[in-house]
């Protein structure tokens, strides 16, 4: 597999991204969004959902280990049978881009919108009480189609989960642990389907020989974000909690809506091997 040919710039832009991951997994829910924008700059849109994939299982392995005695599965149930639509309709939209000129800017900016509007009626929610919710069923079933939509076509379903859990009014443990078996099941249907749609579509993979060397030269700085979040979650008050996750979520939703850096594409060569080099 070859190493990516990139700038000093970009490989600092990994290392952060990398470093993101772990903390996002195991102390600041919601911090993982800003690795999209991040690996995009680096990959293009595509291939950084390929690329970003593997670092969110390592770290989610780690995540699991810490807190999954903490997991509130009958919060999850419920959402599966929806997340799945959302994630098979992600995946047969991916497998049309791959073969069309056309960028998936619009998906952004929808999965935007609606993570904002979700922000919006979980604030409203704190004003009028449980006259507005999001816990009713449809309510559940349109969270997890659009959860297993976003995590398929962007990897962007973390804003969408933490204003979820938020409104479940949850302690940051539970929380912890209920999202970390919800992304590592989630990640680990996932992975399949991107090699798939690599496989199926060689010329413009999501996942490419270079992309998993470079998820392999960033464990190590996914380790410390792993042990960097473990310290901070008991260092942070209910409140600040739920306020980051929030305010992180409104970040990646506005992000994502209108971009605050610009994607640069690197060097076709660099980032292209094939998935079965």
């Amino acid at each position: 597999m070859a190493i990516p040919d990139l700038t000093p710039y970009l490989w600092a832009v990994g290392i952060a991204a990398a470093v993101l991951v772990g903390v996002s997994k195991t102390g600041v829910p919601g911090a993982g969004i800003l690795v999209v924008p991040l690996l995009a700059r680096i990959f293009g849109g595509r291939l950084s959902v390929g690329t970003m994939l593997p670092m969110l299982i390592f770290a989610d392995c780690f995540a699991v280990a810490y807190y999954r005695r903490h997991a509130q599965w009958d919060k999850l149930w419920g959402l599966f049978p929806s997340v799945i639509v959302g994630m098979i309709a992600g995946a047969a939209l991916l497998q049309f881009l791959g073969k069309q000129p056309a960028q998936k800017d619009f998906l952004n900016i929808l999965i935007g919108a609606l993570v904002l509007l979700m922000v919006a009626v979980h604030l409203l929610r704190q004003k009028f009480g449980d006259r507005i919710s999001l816990r009713s069923w449809a309510a559940m079933a349109g969270v997890g189609s659009l959860a297993g939509f976003s995590t398929t076509v962007s990897n962007a379903a973390g804003p969408v989960m933490g204003v979820y859990m938020t409104s479940l009014e949850m302690p940051k443990q539970q929380f912890m642990g209920t999202t970390a078996w919800y992304f590592f099941i989630m990640n680990m249907l996932k992975f399949p389907i991107l090699v798939g749609l690599s496989i199926a579509n060689p010329s413009n993979p999501i996942m490419s020989g270079s992309s998993l060397t470079f998820d392999l030269m960033m464990v190590p700085m996914i380790l410390l974000g792993v042990f960097l979040g473990k310290w901070m979650l008991p260092r942070i008050s209910q409140h600040a909690f739920d306020s980051v996750v929030l305010c992180l979520a409104a970040i990646a939703a506005v992000n994502l809506i209108h971009p605050l850096t610009p994607t640069v594409q690197p060097k076709p060569a660099a980032i292209h091997a094939s998935v079965n080099r």
